[in-house]
């Protein structure tokens, strides 16, 4: 195990301490979806009003409503946690419903995200809920068309614009990483297809081809995008953590490979708070807006793995994990290594 690992304290050491974060205030918890939900839907009906007068104020208002439908996938991913509500049936069922508004099949995205969660930062568990990320050695030993395609994965223009895209609104469409996995994902997809569909037929039959392009589209892919952003900066950064299971532990793992995204007061409301994700990921039971509560009590945690938007931006240029340096190093970077 590196220097860097044995120096430091566990960050197990933390658990006890957070638990004390953990209990949902139910009040609280229907108080966030409402000023979430009620906005959303009330932004749907005035970007579908103006498409009579214009068609650009309709898409601006829809692309704007973006942030709402985040911050809905936000509450559905508190679902997944069991940290929304204390009752787990009713929260799982909100997940559910909201799912279909995030193009998310929740059991699907649920099972996923917990194993994210069970291994985030392992080299020898990569390939389901997270960004695919290749070590420096293992790029080299490629063949060109293998490079090629990496490449092409990793260019922002893939990551932050197709990406999205086919993510929510293709893959999603099926249980990918759990096809073989029982019944249960596949009823999570196929349900939340019938009703997606349903609904979109509806608007279609009553508003036109208009409100699909201008109003459902728009507001999709703009959260669908920043969320993806969201969830790259949160675990691709230089000096995040991957290692190979003899020196991989979860917690370690969850602190150090983690960022702390601190984002302007508005953008972690819309954002629920996510970009505390060095906390969410060493205790994911604390419910989203409890978080800034453990920053506020121990300050040591503000300056781990902390980041500003600004600094954010040089992590789209970061693509491969050198075990050597143990950073994040661009492409161009790995050419001298």
């Amino acid at each position: 195990m590196s220097d860097t690992h044995s120096t430091r304290p566990p960050a197990r050491d933390w658990v006890v301490t957070l638990a004390q974060y953990r209990d949902p205030s139910n009040w609280r918890s229907w108080f966030e979806l409402a000023v979430t939900v009620i906005p959303f839907f009330l932004l749907w009906v005035l970007a579908c009003y103006l498409m009579q007068y214009s068609y650009l104020a309709a898409f601006l208002v829809s692309a704007l409503n973006g942030a709402f439908l985040l911050r809905l996938f936000i509450i559905q991913h508190d679902c997944g946690h069991a940290s929304f509500l204390a009752n787990r049936t009713l929260s799982d069922w909100i997940g559910r419903a909201l799912g279909v508004l995030t193009l998310t099949p929740y059991d699907v995205w649920k099972r996923t995200h917990a194993i994210h969660h069970g291994h985030h930062g392992n080299l020898d568990h990569r390939g389901i809920g997270d960004v695919m990320t290749l070590t420096v050695d293992e790029f080299k030993a490629r063949g060109l068309w293998g490079r090629l395609r990496y490449r092409a994965y990793r260019h922002p223009l893939t990551m932050f614009v197709l990406g999205p895209s086919y993510l929510f609104l293709l893959q999603n469409r099926l249980p990918i990483g759990l096809m073989k996995s029982g019944a249960k994902y596949w009823i999570s997809s196929m349900g939340s297809n019938l009703v997606t569909a349903t609904a979109l037929f509806v608007i279609y039959w009553n508003l036109g081809l208009g409100a699909v392009f201008l109003v459902f589209l728009p507001t999709t892919l703009v959260a669908a995008s920043i969320g993806v952003w969201l969830f790259y900066v949160q675990h691709q950064f230089e000096t995040t953590e991957w290692d190979a299971t003899p020196d991989w532990q979860l917690h370690d793992a969850a602190l150090h490979g983690s960022s702390h995204y601190d984002l302007p007061v508005v953008l972690r409301w819309f954002t629920g708070n996510i970009g505390i994700h060095h906390i969410h990921h060493l205790y994911s039971r604390i419910p989203f807006y409890r978080l800034p509560e453990v920053l506020r009590d121990h300050e040591e945690l503000i300056e781990q793995s902390r980041m500003t938007i600004w600094e954010s931006f040089k992590c789209a240029s970061l693509d491969l994990w050198d075990e050597k340096s143990r950073r994040l190093v661009s492409f161009r970077a790995a050419k001298t290594l």
